[in-house]
């Protein structure tokens, strides 16, 4: 890969309406774009919340077709949300943090016109992140589906009670579990709900899934990582006495019956992440995780 790359000019701008901070960064980003005379578009969403701007205000699916370049103001979440409405189309996000954590979101505030005008000029690194897809059977028939970038967690929804199901992978019985519920995470995921669970960090170039069982009543249960193109069905037992649900990046959800089979898989369609030119994944976990910021070697 080499250190410049072609330089974007349509910029689609994305930020989380209910967060003040985000406004203000939206803001400061909007003026740096004006000067660089750029052609900018907005989501409806944010525009509503930002009526002053002036700027083009765009739908989601006009974005994915105007713009090369998604900046998204927000936390991990936010980005969450643009990756599955633009995985599958030739748009590249890059993600300004004003959440927490930020593993995904790795441009500071006060970076902004410093790490995006590099970005602008070629100087800047592409990850191709895969997607998650699944999709709830009933009888036969496919009841709901969806993607996600993180994770697709099968849980009990409103109801603190273990769940019975069984898992298979690529036609083969697996085990069957009472638990809390399961994760199913891509390696972009592995650092979110997957690690809270006790699962490993995944580099995000792995072609890689990791199951991790929420609260297994055998505590010999542990997270199994298998290829990236494998094929699961958890089927949720019929001695079940409620309706455990299915979460999509923990944004978009799926109540489920027993007898359901829920196949998990990865999708067709997936994104591609912009990083400045000095983003290192080890140096973000560093200093996201609190791990020791210097060597031992003298």
């Amino acid at each position: 890969m080499s250190n410049t790359m072609p330089s974007f000019t349509r910029i689609g701008l994305i930020g989380r309406p209910d967060s003040e901070s985000t406004h203000y960064s939206l803001q400061r980003l909007i003026a740096f774009l004006q000067q660089k005379k750029l052609e900018i578009h907005m989501d409806e969403a944010t525009a509503s919340v930002l009526p002053e701007c002036n700027i083009d205000i765009k739908s989601r699916q006009s974005l994915a077709q105007l713009c090369d370049l998604i900046i998204v103001v927000g936390g991990d979440g936010s980005l969450l949300g643009a990756a599955r409405s633009f995985a599958g189309h030739p748009v590249k996000l890059l993600g300004i943090n004003r959440g927490r954590l930020g593993f995904l979101t790795d441009i500071s505030p006060e970076e902004i016109e410093t790490k995006v005008e590099s970005v602008l000029d070629g100087k800047y690194l592409v990850e191709t992140r895969f997607m998650l897809q699944s999709r709830v059977r009933r009888a036969g028939e496919i009841v709901a589906q969806g993607i996600a970038l993180n994770d697709i967690v099968l849980h009990p929804g409103k109801f603190i009670r273990m769940i019975e199901f069984e898992l298979s992978i690529d036609g083969d019985f697996v085990y069957r579990q009472r638990s809390d519920g399961l994760i199913v995470s891509s390696p972009t995921g592995s650092t979110a709900y997957a690690l809270s669970g006790g699962g490993p960090i995944m580099h995000p170039s792995l072609d890689a899934i990791v199951l991790v069982p929420l609260n297994p009543h055998t505590l010999t249960s542990r997270p199994i990582v298998i290829s990236g193109n494998s094929e699961l069905c958890i089927f949720i037992s019929h001695s079940n006495s409620l309706n455990p649900h299915i979460t999509r990046d923990g944004q978009t959800h799926v109540v489920t019956h027993p007898g359901d089979c829920i196949e998990i898989s990865k999708s067709e369609r997936s994104i591609e992440l912009v990083h400045p030119a000095d983003h290192d994944f080890y140096d973000t976990c560093r200093n996201k995780l609190g791990w020791a910021n210097q060597s031992g070697q003298e």
